[in-house]
C-alpha cells in the first residue's frame, strides 16, 4: 500500500502544469466588418460558443475552439442578412457552422498573444492568427483581431467575387467573456 501511495505522490507532482479550463460566458461577441461599395458594414454572431484552456505560463499546453453558426449571422438589415445566410456568401443550409481551432499559441513582445489556428469555413480549412489581450480574474477576459480572406472560403460567389464591391480580407474582432469549465 505505502507503495502505491508513494507511486501516486511521485505521478501527482511530476504531472505538467495543465492550462485552465474555461467556457465562453455571457457577454461575450463575435463581430466581422468590412465595405459594400465603399460603405462600412458589420454584423456578428449571436450563437457562437467557445472552450479554451489557457494559462499565460503554459502556452504548450493551450487550446481554443470556437463554434459559429452560420444561420445566426446577423447584420441588422434583413437584406443583408437573407443574402449572408445564402448559397452566395455563407450558406448555412449546406454548411451549418465553421469553426476555428488552434493549439499554438506564441507570446509577442507587447503583452498580447497570438493563437495559430485553422478556420473551417464552407467546407474549407485555411490557417488563420488571431492576436488577442488576456485579462485574467474571476471571469477572465479575451479581446482579439483577426482578418479571414473571405475568397479563400469561397464566401461571396458570382458577381460578389468583385473586391471593388465588397473587399476580401473581413476584419474579425471579439470579445469573450470566461467562466471556469464545471
Amino acid at each position: 500500500m505505502r507503495n502505491a501511495l508513494l507511486l501516486a505522490a511521485a505521478l501527482l507532482f511530476s504531472a505538467p502544469a495543465l492550462a485552465a479550463d474555461y467556457v465562453q460566458a455571457p457577454g461575450s461577441s463575435l463581430v466581422f466588418a468590412g465595405t459594400y461599395q465603399g460603405e462600412v458594414f458589420s454584423g456578428r454572431f449571436p450563437g457562437f460558443r467557445t472552450t479554451f484552456a489557457f494559462d499565460p505560463d503554459d502556452l504548450a499546453d493551450a487550446r481554443l475552439d470556437v463554434v459559429i453558426p452560420l444561420a445566426s449571422a446577423t447584420t441588422g438589415n434583413a437584406d443583408y442578412d437573407g443574402e449572408l445566410r445564402g448559397p452566395t456568401f455563407f450558406d448555412s443550409v449546406k454548411f451549418a457552422q465553421a469553426r476555428y481551432s488552434a493549439d499554438t499559441f506564441r507570446a509577442l513582445d507587447d503583452g498580447r498573444y497570438a493563437a495559430d489556428g485553422t478556420l473551417s469555413l464552407r467546407g474549407v480549412g485555411r490557417p488563420v492568427t488571431l492576436t488577442f489581450t488576456w485579462t485574467p480574474g474571476e471571469q477572465p477576459v479575451l479581446t482579439g483581431r483577426a482578418t479571414v480572406n473571405r475568397l479563400e472560403f469561397g464566401v461571396g460567389s458570382g458577381d460578389w467575387e468583385d473586391t471593388s464591391v465588397i473587399p476580401d480580407a473581413i476584419a474579425i474582432s471579439t470579445k469573450v467573456v470566461f467562466q471556469p469549465a464545471e
